[in-house]
């Protein structure tokens, strides 16, 4: 068995990864060989990541064939998105290898540490992230599996010596119900990931069972300004031993923002705690990276970390890849790249670019994530990129869904239209990026939006301003 993995994780010693190159599954598969397990997997298509877990000695087959799994795999570590008929799954059936999924794999790199999952529909990335450097800034050498990289391919996680694990929990499949940390952060609680969840009822009994996964006499830091997450207090208040710590800029919450103060792309923060004011720099922009940051401050205190050396770290946090990422300048324009894809993430990204362009003009080209949500929330979307001064969408990017009969980004595009926006629908993505390119003038801000493939149209936007 692989030095670093506890008794119960034999299984890990030796495995096989369907889908390694992916944002949760290479964090995983990072931990593990940083851990000493022998690590290999699949991936359908060629990339950074799965360059840098070669560096780490992983071994990574580009496509998914059956002849990739080794007979001697100890187990085959699979998520949500992988298909019943994949061939490496049919393959580790016939020879009888265990499958497990990613949440119960990273269930089981907690074991006997000590545990924060950030959990909400928005912000999760953003807010691990924060903890994780913040954290590692203080010398305490935290582990911490991330939903998206800090700077270089393969930052998205890390084995560290210290005690505590940041892992970002995931409610879209309800995997996160794996998790038993000794602090949950619950940032927002909306309804999204319709093909899992018919309502907001399901939705909150998930995080219910989240909350009462947390630790005897563990904490819930939770947000005291958003709907959903008030409700979700309302709902757990009474849960055993559980602390439940509010934050906000509500006039009752534990932790209450006093004042936050744009400056240019970076806010200051003032937050009451105990009765004194303690202000501290979040060098990103936007209201909601600042909730983010006060979020990740409650969770460190509760962690029995002393408020002024969180504050002061927070600061070294300087973003994240695809949050308000920049990707470069070109002809006076600059291109910016945000992972927004739910209306809220939306609007706050745009709403945080507004204050932060200083008049300049805001370009949208925007990517719908998903024919289910882009179904149920289509017209949310269209009425989000009303904010930005012009916007051209492109297809919906399927993920692992199938299209739904009826449904195209036309929904939002014509959203958009009634809602005032000056909004334009393209197709071809070679073309989309000739579009928006010319549509820039010196000063403007160009944003690629969205969670699929958008993210790779950036380089080609700037190329593009250059000529």
């Amino acid at each position: 068995m692989a030095p670093g993995l506890p008794q119960s994780m034999a299984d890990m010693d030796r495995p096989h990864f369907i889908g390694i190159g992916g944002a949760g599954m290479s964090g995983i598969a990072k931990i593990l060989a940083q851990r000493g397990s022998r690590v290999a997997g699949s991936d359908a298509r060629e990339s950074a990541t799965a360059e840098a877990l070669r560096a780490l000695g992983a071994t990574v087959h580009i496509g998914h064939d059956a002849a990739h799994l080794a007979s001697d795999a100890t187990c085959v570590v699979v998520s949500s998105a992988i298909r019943e008929d994949n061939p490496e799954l049919a393959r580790a059936a016939e020879l009888g290898i265990p499958v497990v999924h990613r949440s119960d794999a990273l269930a089981g790199l907690m074991e006997g540490l000590r545990p924060i999952a950030v959990a909400g529909t928005h912000g999760k990335t953003t807010t691990t992230s924060m903890l994780a450097v913040t954290l590692a800034t203080l010398g305490l050498d935290p582990s911490y599996a991330i939903g998206g990289d800090l700077d270089v391919p393969g930052s998205n996680a890390l084995h560290g010596k210290g005690d505590i694990f940041v892992a970002e929990a995931d409610e879209s499949d309800r995997s996160f119900h794996k998790y038993a940390p000794e602090v949950a952060i619950v940032l927002n609680v909306e309804l999204d990931h319709h093909a899992n969840y018919a309502s907001m009822d399901e939705i909150y009994e998930s995080f219910e069972v989240f909350a009462g996964r947390i630790v005897p006499g563990g904490t819930l830091v939770v947000s005291a300004d958003q709907p959903g997450a008030v409700e979700l207090t309302r709902r757990v208040r009474d849960l055993g031993e559980l602390k439940v710590v509010t934050y906000g800029e509500s006039e009752d919450a534990d932790l209450r923002i006093h004042k936050i103060t744009a400056r240019g792309l970076t806010s200051e923060v003032t937050v009451l705690l105990d009765g004194k004011l303690l202000t501290f720099t979040v060098s990103v922009p936007g209201r909601h990276y600042a909730n983010n940051a006060v979020a990740a401050l409650a969770a460190g205190i509760a962690l029995g970390i002393p408020s002024r050396n969180l504050a002061g770290a927070l600061k070294s946090y300087t973003g994240v890849k695809r949050r308000l990422q920049l990707k470069g300048e070109a002809a006076g324009v600059q291109v910016i790249d945000s992972y927004a894809h739910h209306p809220t993430e939306m609007t706050a990204d745009l709403e945080a670019m507004r204050s932060a362009a200083e008049g300049s003009r805001i370009l949208v080209l925007f990517q719908p994530h998903l024919f289910s949500r882009t179904q149920e929330l289509g017209t949310e979307m269209g009425q989000a990129l009303a904010l930005a001064d012009s916007s051209v969408v492109l297809d919906i990017y399927p993920a692992r869904e199938d299209p739904i009969p009826g449904i195209t980004s036309a929904l939002i595009v014509d959203a958009a239209r009634a809602a005032g926006a000056e909004v334009e629908a393209v197709h071809d993505k070679a073309e989309a990026v000739r579009t928006i390119a010319g549509m820039a003038k010196p000063g403007d801000l160009v944003l690629t939006m969205g969670a699929g493939d958008v993210t790779d149209l950036g380089p080609q936007i700037l190329a593009e301003l250059s000529k």
